[in-house]
């Protein structure tokens, strides 16, 4: 740090002359930095050490291998990497140089929430399941659930619907929000796949965890009456029985709310 400073200041004109060297060591060895000029100039004409060599070396390849990955590698992948590709080299070096150079990765976040309940003022229909997810057949019962991915362009969200009994994935959807439509448009997918193939869905039970957006709303019934024909239920998560009925079924609790679904879908109903 002594010898920057002097070759820092050793040009600085005062008096209409450089300072220069000497003086300089002259008033730093004044105030208690004891340094020779000869001390100065050995290390401004010494060569670079192994070391230093060794340094400015392994600094490229660092460089050229955060690049790579989109830097978002932070030492211990990078260091993974090196010695994959036969850069032989310690774990600590590559952080001293990472962090030498201000070269980091991307730091892990907080876990995302897909579950977010809304409090206890809305009300939640009955389980109709009980914990006990067993089907016999088809578009008997499916469950629902959300979860996160993280992309470079950031969390993105996704919904899917799994029928019990086949473990098929019905439908499901993707979006970089959590809104309602996010849920519905998944099941609104297995409902239009199952209903072009012909299946009856009478009866169906849509099972889901306590979120928001298991709860629906409004936005529920958006559904065309002939295809949205059964009942819904939420609670398979972790968090608890929580219901949300979608459309009833002919005589079932929700039944009274599948006659507005058609003028729902035109906007005509709130």
């Amino acid at each position: 740090m002594v010898v920057e400073y002097i070759g820092a200041h050793r040009d600085r004109i005062v008096e209409g002359r450089p300072l220069g060297v000497e003086p300089i060591c002259e008033v730093l060895t004044e105030s208690g930095v004891r340094i020779a000029p000869s001390t100065y100039y050995a290390a401004r004409n010494r060569q670079p050490s192994a070391r230093a060599v060794r340094d400015a070396e392994l600094v490229e390849d660092i460089k050229t291998a955060h690049k790579a990955n989109l830097g978002v590698y932070g030492a211990r992948k990078i260091h993974a990497v090196l010695n994959r590709g036969g850069v032989s080299v310690a774990r600590c070096t590559v952080e001293r140089l990472m962090r030498a150079e201000g070269l980091r990765g991307i730091p892990r976040e907080k876990t995302r929430r897909t579950t977010l309940g809304d409090g206890a003022e809305t009300e939640r229909p009955e389980d109709l399941v009980k914990r006990k997810f067993i089907a016999t057949g088809p578009n008997q019962l499916w469950v629902a659930d959300l979860t996160y991915v993280r992309t470079h362009a950031g969390w993105t969200y996704v919904a899917f619907v799994l029928d019990v009994f086949s473990r098929m994935v019905v439908g499901w959807q993707v979006s970089t929000s959590l809104r309602t439509d996010l849920a519905l448009d998944a099941l609104d997918m297995g409902l239009w796949a199952r209903s072009r193939a012909g299946q009856d869905v009478t009866g169906l039970i849509h099972h889901s965890d306590r979120g928001v957006q298991g709860v629906f709303n409004r936005s529920s019934q958006h559904l065309d009456q002939e295809v949205g024909c059964g009942a819904s239920s939420g609670g398979c998560g972790s968090g608890g029985a929580a219901e949300a009925e979608v459309a009833g079924a002919p005589g079932s609790s929700a039944g009274g709310r599948a006659g507005v679904l058609g003028e729902d879908r035109r906007g005509s109903v709130q």
